[in-house]
């Protein structure tokens, strides 16, 4: 059984062969039996509605799985738990800052890789929400501002380049 797979896979290359000759010497008969326009399937009128269908059928199946997911999933808004997130800010790559309400309380948290610490406590509203973010002290605008800034400049310098 082996040598006649043995047998067969090593005659597999000289039957492509003959077969590739076989076209190499009958090329002229086997070219006009294909007539003109017959190598590309046109498409009808039944193709491009399975198209179509089959478009439909997997933009619904997409919508469904969404609307499923929003019913029946995890929801991004409002929780009523009873730890909520007033706010927080990026120490760095791995630390953090947040200050969560627990209760009537806020806790200012610090969190670490590994680790999270109690680093104050207050009452609930007593500063303000907008106040919670970390500004750092050198910064006299927002980032947007200081690109805008320095954009001009080297456009100005460009432009000064060209009018001397």
């Amino acid at each position: 059984m082996k040598r006649l797979a043995v047998a067969l896979l090593c005659s597999a290359p000289l039957l492509s062969v003959a077969a590739d000759m076989n076209a190499v010497n009958h090329a002229a008969q086997i070219a006009s039996g294909v007539g003109a326009g017959t190598a590309v399937p046109s498409l009808g009128f039944g193709a491009v509605l399975q198209t179509l269908v089959g478009l439909v059928v997997v933009i619904g199946f997409v919508f469904g799985c969404a609307w499923l997911a929003r019913k029946f999933g995890v929801h991004g808004g409002k929780r009523g738990g009873l730890v909520k997130v007033v706010g927080g800010a990026s120490l760095g790559n791995k630390e953090r800052v947040a200050v969560v309400e627990v209760g009537d309380t806020w806790l200012v948290l610090g969190a670490g890789p590994g680790n999270v610490r109690l680093l104050h406590t207050m009452p609930a509203g007593s500063a303000e929400v907008e106040g919670v973010g970390v500004t750092a002290p050198s910064s006299a605008g927002s980032f947007g501002a200081k690109f805008r800034d320095a954009l001009a400049g080297e456009a100005n310098k460009r432009l000064q380049k060209f009018v001397k």
